[in-house]
């Protein structure tokens, strides 16, 4: 999340798994994370981790594990109005799924 957030999109592109970086060029991800480093430079790119969990029975046939954070400067805001999510495919992993951005109304 921090390369994401610093625009380091070739090194956050290398945590991808090799079956996601298969299906998505570079160029695809760096346009996909633009609105994710958007929100770093409004809001800082210091971010806190602000909950772990699982989405079970995901399209892709099983279950995801997820981690998301908050911005640090949203805080004292609760619930923070944006949170960015990583996905993996289980608490094992080291290889990341997707990288997402999830606002709160």
């Amino acid at each position: 999340m921090r390369e994401v957030l610093r625009a380091e999109y070739p090194a956050a592109y290398r945590r991808l798994a090799p079956e996601v970086r298969a299906g998505v060029p570079l160029a695809a991800f760096a346009g996909a994370a633009q609105p994710l480093w958007q929100q770093g430079q409004a809001r800082g790119a210091a971010v806190e981790l602000y909950q772990i969990g699982a989405r079970l029975g995901t399209g892709r046939g099983g279950s995801q594990w997820f981690c998301r954070f908050s911005f640090a400067s949203d805080s004292a805001r609760l619930p923070p109005s944006v949170l960015l999510e990583v996905t993996f495919r289980d608490t094992a992993a080291r290889a990341v799924l997707g990288f997402g951005l999830r606002q709160r109304p």
